[in-house]
């Protein structure tokens, strides 16, 4: 099932409840989904006590500028990796105020797919400051609106997920 905006604000109610409750501040950084992840945080009203910024690093060189991915890093392993997933989400955390920072990056379609990294893939990684990033990736089915919008509801799944 391709998540609506109804389900996507549900879990980002769900996410900035916790939030507040454990008195945390997060910040994103997305790719492939263009900050739409950032934009289900701010539909919300009052989400400026508990989402703090986010980075849309859509090129390799954002990435680098912005959240300190090494270039050794995408060389060896490509913008859609674990290991790239998990510098975004500590280079997000290392560059706001944040507590808690999540990343996304993947292949949206309807082209860029190889037969390692097939459309559809997407990588995220969570952090809490303190602690070791999480990461892991989904493969979704769909076309580009579908794929981004299970991918930002999987990303607030994940953040919820989080100890």
């Amino acid at each position: 099932m391709i998540p609506d905006d109804t389900q996507l604000r549900t879990l980002a109610e769900r996410a900035s409840e916790r939030l507040c409750v454990r008195g945390l501040v997060m910040a994103a950084a997305e790719s492939c989904t263009g900050g739409w992840l950032a934009k289900t945080a701010t539909d919300l009203p009052g989400s400026s006590r508990w989402f703090e910024r986010g980075f849309v690093t859509y090129s390799n060189e954002a990435k680098q500028d912005l959240l300190g991915v090494s270039a050794a890093t995408l060389a060896r392993h490509g913008a859609v990796s674990e290991a790239t997933a998990r510098e975004m989400a500590c280079g997000a955390l290392a560059n706001s105020r944040a507590q808690v920072a999540l990343a996304i990056t993947g292949i949206a379609g309807p082209g860029g797919g190889t037969p390692d990294k097939p459309v559809g893939l997407v990588w995220f990684a969570w952090v809490r400051q303190g602690r070791e990033p999480v990461a892991r990736s989904q493969c979704f089915d769909g076309d580009r609106d579908a794929v981004r919008r299970r991918a930002v509801a999987a990303a607030w799944q994940g953040l919820l997920d989080l100890p």
